[in-house]
C-alpha cells in the first residue's frame, strides 16, 4: 500500500475513534467517573388506557437539568395506612419522598417501591390511574412540584 493511502487511512481511522470517542453520552461519562446518573420514575397512561412505570434518566448538561418551570411546590405528610383507591395524577407534577417509603401500584400491575430521594414523575392524568399506599411505621414526607408545561410525552 502506497505511503500516501496508508496516512489517509490512519488519519481517517483516528478521526473516526476521536469523533466515536467524544459523543459518548453524558451517562457513559458519568459511569466513567464513576457518578450515577439521576434516575427518575415515569408514571404515564400508555395506549391501552392503563398507567405503566418506566425508569428515565434525567438529562444533564453538565451537572444540572435544564431548568423546567413550575407552578408552585406542596410539602405533605402523608401517614401509613390502606391502598388509596384508583386515581389518576391531577396534573403533571413530579412528586419527591423526602422520608418514609410507600408503593404505588400502576395499570399493568407493576409495583413501584419509593423511598427518600425517589423522584416519581406523575403524567397518568387520564385512565385507570394508580393507587398508592405509605407502607412502614414512620409517615411519609413528599414535595410535589406541579409543572407548568402540561404537555405529556407519550414517545
Amino acid at each position: 500500500m502506497p505511503t500516501t493511502i496508508r496516512r489517509w487511512v490512519v488519519v481517517l481511522f483516528v478521526t473516526a475513534f476521536i469523533f466515536g470517542w467524544s459523543a459518548q453520552s453524558s451517562r457513559d461519562v458519568a459511569v466513567a467517573q464513576g457518578r450515577k446518573p439521576i434516575m427518575m420514575t415515569r408514571i404515564y397512561t400508555g395506549p391501552d388506557g392503563l398507567s405503566h412505570a418506566e425508569e428515565v434518566e434525567m438529562k444533564l448538561n453538565g451537572n444540572v437539568t435544564e431548568m423546567m418551570k413550575a407552578t408552585g411546590a406542596e410539602f405533605s405528610r402523608r401517614a401509613p395506612g390502606p391502598v388509596s383507591a384508583w386515581h389518576v395524577g391531577p396534573r403533571r407534577q413530579f412528586v419527591i419522598t423526602l422520608s418514609g417509603r410507600g408503593e404505588l401500584v400502576v395499570g399493568d400491575g407493576k409495583r413501584v417501591a419509593v423511598g427518600p430521594g425517589q423522584i416519581n414523575l406523575i403524567e397518568d392524568t387520564t385512565g385507570k390511574g394508580h393507587t398508592t399506599q405509605n407502607v412502614g411505621s414512620e409517615d411519609r414526607i413528599v414535595v410535589t412540584i406541579p409543572l407548568a408545561d402540561q404537555a405529556v410525552n407519550n414517545r
